[in-house]
């Protein structure tokens, strides 16, 4: 049987999930971005730029979903999850862009 949690440890954990697995999930997107913008041929400004801007909404969209989402564990692993794998990403493709 799973454990009882109160409500009010319900809407704290959407919450926290909300405000840090959205910054953790917007700045992944947001190296992401910026990296593939230059490896497309944008300058660093210019992709930084558009990134910077795409992330307020990006962010807007990942705080309303996480109190819409099914299940908190699965908010927490999808923005937090997400945004780890997309700063991995963007540290993979900058390495391989400098090597060649």
């Amino acid at each position: 049987m799973p454990p009882i949690r109160s409500p009010l440890a319900l809407v704290t954990s959407r919450i926290a999930a909300s405000l840090l697995g959205g910054y953790t999930f917007v700045w992944g997107f947001t190296t992401l971005s910026i990296t593939l913008g230059v490896i497309a041929g944008m300058r660093y400004g210019e992709a930084q730029t558009l990134a910077f801007l795409l992330a307020f909404l990006v962010f807007l969209v990942c705080f309303l979903w996480t109190f819409v989402a099914a299940s908190v564990t699965r908010a927490w692993a999808v923005l937090a999850g997400g945004g780890a794998l997309m700063s991995a990403a963007a540290w993979l493709l900058a390495r391989h862009a400098v090597a060649n």
